[in-house]
């Protein structure tokens, strides 16, 4: 299955980079850095149009989503809540001739990143940090809150993960434009079938009793999975299949989270960041598991490998040609896994350490695609099979 070539999108701690292959997947090539070198939490396109989103932001520069029309060789910013910046320049018009401020009112306020993107059925979504989710019909040009998700019974309860209370997944359904699902680290899973009017909290164990309960804060307790939830993917399919990485563990739901199953036998650990699944084959997932929370957070025996899972998690299986096998402590961030639909089924990640390695085989052997990048905060893949 051939495309014209496949181009994997990369957020970076120093604005958004796209490293592109050809239609073999070889000669890879990096371009950027774009968006004025911000902070890229989260870099999607559709590959209907080529069209490319960049969500961002932080402290200093404040929240906004970046736009490409034309495959990413120029960016349009929509912001959308200010930063330390925007106070700068209001008090030294000096710098704000420099660097082209003006005093325009922004949309929002209340929130300081963009840390996650979904686009799907014409309508483009935004997590925001923190947690809170946005929406834009226009392809990104404005943007409403999704009021239903502010005013959850639950949200005063949401308690931060290490990197704030964040909404860092968005899983839409490919078939139902008002279905979808989203994680927050650290309030767990939320589902909706209405569009976003109402929203039901799904962290439930499929079996209490036999996962236990553990100390840990974000660890399985109460007949629940831990609200931490990392990452999340639906399996493709009819049926509502989804797959997780939370704090404590891999899980899977045959039911579209109202309840979870333990699939952690096999692995070496049950911390790590990101999930991926097969584009066709929801049985074939992959996940890349760090030692743990304080023991450093980089790949077990300082050896990386991503493990496949080619039956829904019931085993599991290391793949390491390729990858470095000593002296190894980069870590691998929740959106930092991607992967592309050709045939066999192409697998990226990207590393804190700048590199971003790519497996053409599904996983069999891997090779570094790009070095010495900025630090990798996200991988998404755009081909066109």
């Amino acid at each position: 299955m051939a495309s014209d070539n496949v181009t994997v999108l990369v957020g970076t701690t120093k604005g958004g980079f796209l490293v592109s292959g050809d239609a073999q997947r070889d000669n890879w090539s990096v371009q950027g850095p774009f968006c004025d070198g911000w902070p890229i939490n989260h870099i999607v396109g559709d590959p209907d149009t080529g069209r490319l989103w960049a969500g961002d932001g932080g402290d200093w520069n404040g929240a906004g989503v970046w736009r490409s029309e034309d495959g990413g060789k120029t960016w349009e910013l929509a912001k959308l809540t200010k930063g330390q910046v925007d106070d700068w320049a209001a008090n030294d018009p000096d710098f704000a001739a420099m660097i082209g401020w003006t005093d325009d009112p922004l949309p929002f306020e209340g929130f300081s990143q963009i840390w996650s993107l979904g686009y799907a059925h014409g309508t483009l979504y935004a997590g925001t940090k923190p947690a809170g989710l946005l929406k834009s019909t226009d392809h990104g040009r404005t943007w409403e809150k999704v009021e239903g998700l502010t005013n959850h019974p639950s949200a005063d309860s949401w308690n931060p993960g290490a990197a704030g209370l964040v909404l860092h997944t968005i899983v839409s359904d490919p078939k139902d434009p008002k279905k979808f699902w989203i994680g927050i680290s650290a309030a767990g899973v939320f589902a909706t079938e209405d569009g976003g009017e109402t929203w039901d909290r799904r962290n439930r164990l499929s079996n209490a009793e036999a996962c236990g309960h553990h100390d840990h804060p974000a660890a399985p307790a109460n007949g629940e999975t831990g609200h931490c939830v990392h990452n999340m993917m639906r399996a493709p399919g009819d049926g509502d299949v989804l797959y997780q990485q939370n704090h404590h563990g891999v899980w899977r739901s045959s039911d579209g989270g109202r309840s979870w199953d333990d699939i952690n036998a096999g692995l070496p650990s049950t911390f790590g960041f990101p999930i991926r699944v097969h584009p066709r084959d929801p049985d074939t997932i992959w996940t890349l598991p760090l030692n743990g929370d304080s023991a450093g957070r980089y790949p077990p025996d300082a050896a990386a490998a991503v493990w496949r899972s080619r039956d829904g998690g019931q085993s599991w299986q290391d793949m390491r040609d390729g990858l470095p096998q000593q002296s190894c402590f980069f870590t691998v961030l929740r959106q930092a896994m991607g992967g592309d639909r050709q045939d066999p089924a192409g697998v990226y990640f990207g590393t804190n350490s700048g590199s971003v390695f790519g497996s053409f085989d599904e996983g069999d052997s891997w090779h570094e695609i790009a070095r010495h990048l900025p630090t990798v905060l996200a991988v998404e893949v755009l081909d066109r099979v």
